[in-house]
Order: C-alpha cells, then sequence, then structure tokens
C-alpha cells in the first residue's frame, strides 16, 4: 500500500478532531490539512484556523457554506417533508453530505491522498461521509482514526488532550457531544446516555423552557414559493436569514425541542436531544400549505416517499441515484406550493391558525354542510354501495359458511 502524504480532516474543533492532527502526523508521518465547514456553528467557529495551526496543521481551509446549505440541502428536505422516525428534523443528518462534498474538492485541489473525519466507529456520521467519499471520489483513502487508535472513549480523549496541551471543548464538567449548525443543536453522550436522566436547562442554546417563555402568543406568517420559504411576516429573506430569524422567533417561545430514543443505522439505539426551533415551525407551515394544494393520492403517496427520504437522509444515501429520482418527484410536487401560512407560537407549541393559496384545492361550496349545487349528496349512495362491495361478498360468504 502506497504511503500517505497529505490528508485533509474534517475538521470541527470539538474533541475528537482537535486531538486529530497529533494523531495523524504521529501515526501516518503525513501533512495534515484541516478544513473546517461553516454550516451554521456561530461562536464554535471562533479562532478555530490559530488553533488547527497550533495543533500542527499546516494549512486550514475555513469554508462559508451556510447558503449552500440552506438552499440546497435544507430546503429540499423540506419540501419532501422527511422526518426520522417521526421526530428528528435531520439537522446533523443533512449536513454531512454538504460537508463531504467541499472536503473532497479541497482534497483534489491539494493532491491529497486521503481524506480523514471525527466520527466514531458506533456513529452514524462515519456511513455519511464515506458514502459522499465513495461516490464524489472513490480514489482517495479514507481514515477513521476512532476505529484505528487505542483510545477507548471520551475519558482517555481528554487525557490525551491534556498530556500534549491541546485545548478542547468537552470537559469533565460539561460530560456531552453537541453538534450545532444553522438548523439545529444535538446534543448526546455522557450524562445524556442515561435515558431516564433530564437535560438540565443550561444546555439549551437555542430555546427557552416552554416555562418561561412569553406569556402572550406571537402570530407569524410565512410565505412559500414552489415549496420553498421565502418570507417571514412580509419580510422577504434569504434562505439563511429566514432560518435565523425563525430560530430566534420560535427559539424565544420555546419552540422546537426534541428528546428521543433513536435507532441509529449500525444498529444500536442512542439517545438524542436535540432543538430545531425555526425548523419546527418551517416542517409545520409547509405541511399546511400541502394540505390545500396538493391532491389526496399525491398527497398520500408523498407521504410515503417522506419516510423513505428520511431514511436516505439519515443514512448517509444523499448522493444515490434513489435520492435523486425522489427529488425529481417531490420538484414535481412543489409546483402549486405557494401560499401563505399563519402559525400560533405559545409556551413551546407550534400551531397552524390560517392557511391560504393562490390554487387552492379546497373549495368551501363543496366543503360546507349548507346547501350547494355542486354536489349532489344522493351520488353518495352508490358510491358507498360500490367502494363496500367487497366487504358485503366477504360477510355474505362468512355467514354461508
Amino acid at each position: 500500500m502506497s504511503k500517505i502524504k497529505k490528508v485533509v480532516l474534517a475538521y470541527s474543533g470539538g474533541l475528537d478532531t482537535s486531538i486529530m492532527i497529533k494523531w495523524l502526523k504521529d501515526n501516518y508521518g503525513c501533512e495534515v490539512i484541516a478544513y473546517a465547514a461553516d454550516v451554521g456553528q456561530a461562536e464554535e467557529l471562533k479562532n478555530l484556523r490559530a488553533k488547527a495551526l497550533k495543533t500542527g496543521a499546516s494549512k486550514v481551509y475555513l469554508e462559508d457554506l451556510k447558503e449552500e446549505f440552506a438552499r440546497d440541502f435544507v430546503f429540499p428536505m423540506l419540501k419532501a417533508g422527511a422526518v426520522y422516525e417521526n421526530q428528528y428534523l435531520l439537522g446533523t443528518s443533512v449536513a454531512r453530505p454538504l460537508i463531504a462534498q467541499r472536503q473532497v474538492e479541497i482534497a483534489k485541489k491539494e493532491k491529497a491522498d486521503a481524506v480523514a473525519h471525527g466520527a466514531t466507529g458506533k456513529g452514524n456520521d462515519q456511513v455519511r461521509f464515506e458514502l459522499a467519499f465513495k461516490a464524489l471520489a472513490p480514489e482517495l483513502k479514507i481514515i477513521a482514526p476512532w476505529r484505528e487508535w487505542e483510545l477507548g472513549g471520551r475519558e482517555e480523549e481528554i487525557e490525551y488532550a491534556e498530556r500534549h496541551n491541546i485545548p478542547v471543548p468537552v470537559t469533565r464538567k460539561r460530560p456531552y457531544s453537541s453538534d450545532r449548525n444553522l438548523w439545529h443543536i444535538s446534543y448526546e453522550g455522557g450524562v445524556l446516555e442515561d435515558p431516564w436522566f433530564e437535560p438540565q436547562e443550561e444546555m439549551f442554546l437555542l430555546t427557552n423552557p416552554p416555562e418561561k417563555a412569553p406569556n402572550r402568543p406571537e402570530y407569524v406568517e410565512i410565505e412559500f414559493v414552489s415549496g420553498k420559504p421565502v418570507a417571514v411576516s412580509g419580510k422577504r429573506l434569504t434562505p439563511v436569514k429566514l432560518i435565523q430569524t425563525l430560530n430566534r422567533i420560535a427559539g424565544r417561545h420555546g419552540v422546537g425541542r426534541v428528546d428521543i430514543v433513536e435507532n441509529r443505522l449500525v444498529g444500536i439505539k442512542s439517545r438524542g436531544v436535540y432543538e430545531t426551533p425555526g425548523g419546527t415551525v418551517l416542517y409545520a407551515a409547509h405541511q399546511a400549505l400541502e394540505t390545500l394544494t396538493l391532491d389526496r393520492d399525491t398527497m398520500h403517496f408523498k407521504q410515503q416517499l417522506a419516510q423513505k427520504y428520511a431514511e436516505l437522509v439519515y443514512n448517509g444515501q444523499w448522493f444515490t441515484p434513489l435520492k435523486e429520482a425522489l427529488d425529481a418527484f417531490i420538484g414535481r410536487t412543489q409546483k402549486n406550493v405557494s401560499g401563505t401560512v399563519r402559525l400560533k407560537l405559545f409556551k413551546g407549541s407550534c400551531g397552524v391558525v390560517g392557511r391560504r393559496a393562490a390554487r387552492s384545492l379546497y373549495r368551501p361550496d363543496l366543503a360546507s354542510f349548507e346547501k350547494e349545487s355542486v354536489y349532489n349528496q344522493k351520488d353518495a349512495e352508490g358510491f358507498i354501495n360500490l367502494f363496500g362491495l367487497p366487504l358485503k361478498v366477504a360477510a355474505l360468504l362468512r355467514k354461508g359458511r
């Protein structure tokens, strides 16, 4: 096997990747280029470049990918209505293919031999990164230190960092890991591994405790064009600004917290706590608008595909023919999904209280219980007789026996 001369490491500055620069240099004798993708981590990116260089990186790429993340990854997922296991809005999952895509581009530019990531051998992220690498650059060697080194867990990682004077954000006083981007924040590991343990309030960064949220509800209107959100309460916004605005509004009212035990792709159940305030509002609004603009069969079939789409995102299968085909179908369904939805935010709840669309299929004259001339109620008798015929035949057969 040829010697690795240069590797591009997906670098977050967290516990794992903070110690990986030195580990890669010591164990592979290679040059390490640190690559950090700004997908909305906010203050987590502070001093990241200096830290990577100080701990041994030969070069640092810090790429602002927020607009691409919102436009090309989050919004297509929103249009699909993808939610994993009915609760998880896929904030970490959907960021990985974008991060990996840019990492491959940098590796090609730098003529690197390999790419590396900080995902553990028990998690989903190793699959998400590596499937993207295989789809986009199968010639690159993939290094996953967690599957190679002798460090047995986070406690040993912290000790390794202390031994080599590597500053890390995880301490014994904050014994869990988090992943933040424009769409959400996730928390897992450490004290959260006990599913009976209630997360402490100081852990949450994006949302107020519902009981301490404002005592008066707030109304917000979201406008969509062909399934894409474009404005909040009448103000047109870029995708990034729109999500940031809704994060602030919904977070103020304690909207968007989820505490779940989910099924990882590798077969392990894990406990995760998530904050997705703006995303929670957007999903509710988009779904409400589809109830007006999609016919019954299309909507019901799309709901089935939404589950598959969520699995593809969760399992790291973003760059697959099936995902591409689903995007084509979903894009067609969104042609008439244009309109405005009004929502009421109050004490952790997010409820739809109004919706309108120029191409709405909802007809008040048909839905009304008052007298009208379009729908002949007598027609229902023949429909019910035909629709229920198989049931009648089966019942007669049982009676005959």
